[in-house]
């Protein structure tokens, strides 16, 4: 639950690089990390987001997603990654969801949302993940569009959000039929 007590993640500039192949394995670090943090709350950590699609350029942000297995347990989570260094912002817009950012040396390195496994908010991070990382056209079609977006926006990642917001949308509703289709 959020409380004026949880500072907002203020936004902060846009920098899209090329793929970094070592985001893949300090996802895998610090999802062990929150894990063994966290154990036995988290059931799993998913990596997801443009990191986590192999070529795409990105925010060399890391979204991880840990999953419990009860919302009643999401807010027990706190002490666990505030003892890793992360920032708690609590729902941040996004109800039933536990949102945190890491940063180290004024640079953001990871955003990690915490859900309960029965929430209707990971389904689609997942499925759009696998259809960029099944479609690599789709995926530069993507990276195209959020560097357009970061030029635009070059210093506030709230509106380079808005910006790209419609482009995603539109591309969530083809990765929604293609999960369906090959289900």
């Amino acid at each position: 639950m959020y409380s004026a007590d949880m500072p907002d993640p203020l936004p902060h500039p846009v920098r899209i690089v090329d793929h970094d192949p070592d985001w893949t394995e300090k996802a895998r670090h610090m999802a062990h990390l929150i894990k063994a943090f966290a154990d036995p709350l988290v059931a799993r950590v998913e990596h997801f987001g443009s990191t986590s699609v192999p070529g795409l350029a990105a925010k060399p942000t890391i979204d991880l997603m840990p999953i419990v297995d009860r919302a009643a347990v999401l807010d027990s989570l706190r002490p666990a990654l505030e003892a890793l260094g992360f920032e708690w912002h609590g729902e941040f817009g996004i109800a039933g969801r536990r949102f945190c950012t890491l940063e180290q040396d004024g640079k953001r390195l990871f955003h990690v949302h915490i859900y309960a496994k029965q929430s209707a908010e990971i389904p689609p991070h997942l499925i759009f993940r696998d259809y960029l990382r099944q479609h690599p056209d789709r995926a530069r079609a993507y990276e195209a569009e959020k560097k357009r977006a970061a030029a635009l926006h070059p210093e506030d990642s709230f509106a380079y959000n808005q910006e790209k917001g419609p482009w995603l949308e539109a591309e969530l509703v083809k990765a929604m039929a293609w999960a369906e289709e090959n289900t």
